[in-house]
């Protein structure tokens, strides 16, 4: 009794130390967009956290557990059907909650969106109907082909987003007048410098303590017998949390520019740099890795595309299309639980 004591209270004190870790790294990820400007601002805290995340994943991944070869799968997919419906939907649902009706240029999310739609299937539905191998699973030659694959889109969608066509992802000009955080000063070089720092640390942190948390998640998931892609989803959430509160925060003081660069930047750094990443791994030390999802899931990935593509097409949002992307994350979260 009294040890199960001690094991609530520790994973208590982890779980208050994770919050406190996402609130520093959304603040510090704050003070280096204000500096950088749109996009890069967001696009610093999306790749920050993926590339952590990759680390959490190869290192399980090595250590050659039950159903390590699905954790990438189940990692990236759990991070989209979060990043589209979830994030996205709270943010719309809690921005239209105080402003009503929301705008955002619709050039640069339509665009993001269309490359999240390529590199999820390219990555999680093309194994499923290849035929060189049997299940859901690629050939070495063409798990290469599609992390190279996937990265080349990721550059592509980069250079497209900071260079070419910036102006796609800053917020429209009556946008900026009513944003006082435009006008204000910038921090100083210092000032930039520490907090990217501490950025990074209040980033290890969150993932280390989600590292951490996963063995009591299992052992809850497998005492409720429930599916192990359960602890995926768990973990994913927990990595996703700086991203997903500082995106809600932006949707909340109206702007929702912000909120769709972090989200969909996040989910498309999920992939095109794990899967890369990933991919480079298990070919090299030998590894098995599948890709596929299944029918089920399928299903609502692109039902989530597809409804996401209705939400993003006119350039303005409402209390309405937040929840419908909620009820449908829901639903993404019962169909796991009950498949």
């Amino acid at each position: 009794m009294s040890s199960l004591l001690s094991q609530t209270w520790f994973i208590a004190l982890m779980s208050v130390t994770l919050i406190g870790a996402v609130l520093s790294a959304v603040h510090h990820a704050e003070v280096i967009a204000h500096k950088t400007g749109e996009p890069f601002g967001t696009l610093i805290l999306s790749i920050s956290v993926t590339i952590i995340e990759v680390s959490l994943i190869i290192s399980m991944m090595l250590t050659g557990h039950e159903g390590s070869e699905f954790i990438a799968r189940d990692a990236v997919f759990a991070t989209v059907m979060i990043v589209i419906n979830g994030v996205i939907g709270l943010c719309i649902f809690m921005g239209g909650l105080t402003h009503h009706e929301m705008s955002f240029r619709n050039e640069g999310t339509n665009s993001a969106l269309a490359v999240l739609t390529a590199l999820a299937t390219f990555i999680l539905v093309m194994p499923i109907v290849t035929v060189s191998t049997p299940g859901p699973d690629f050939t070495k030659s063409q798990l290469a082909f599609a992390g190279i694959a996937s990265f080349a889109l990721y550059i592509a969608f980069l250079f497209f987003q900071t260079v070419s066509h910036r102006d796609y992802y800053l917020p429209k000009t009556k946008d900026k007048k009513t944003d006082n955080s435009i006008h204000a000063i910038k921090p100083s070089n210092l000032k930039t410098t520490v907090s990217s720092v501490l950025l990074i640390l209040s980033l290890i942190t969150v993932v280390g303590l989600a590292e951490l948390l996963s063995p009591a998640i299992e052992k809850g998931v497998a005492a409720a017998g429930a599916p192990k892609t359960i602890v995926g989803i768990a973990i994913a959430l927990l990595v996703l949390m700086p991203e997903g509160f500082a995106a809600v925060r932006a949707a909340r003081a109206n702007r929702l520019q912000s909120s769709l660069n972090l989200a969909l930047g996040s989910a498309l750094a999920s992939i095109g740099l794990t899967i890369p990443t990933v991919a480079a791994i298990a070919i090299f030390f030998d590894l098995n890795l599948s890709l596929g999802i299944s029918t089920l899931n399928m299903t609502l990935m692109y039902l989530s595309f597809f409804i996401g593509a209705l939400t993003l097409a006119i350039g303005r949002t409402t209390l309405l299309q937040g929840i419908v992307h909620i009820i449908i994350f829901l639903e993404f979260l019962f169909l796991s639980l009950v498949p």
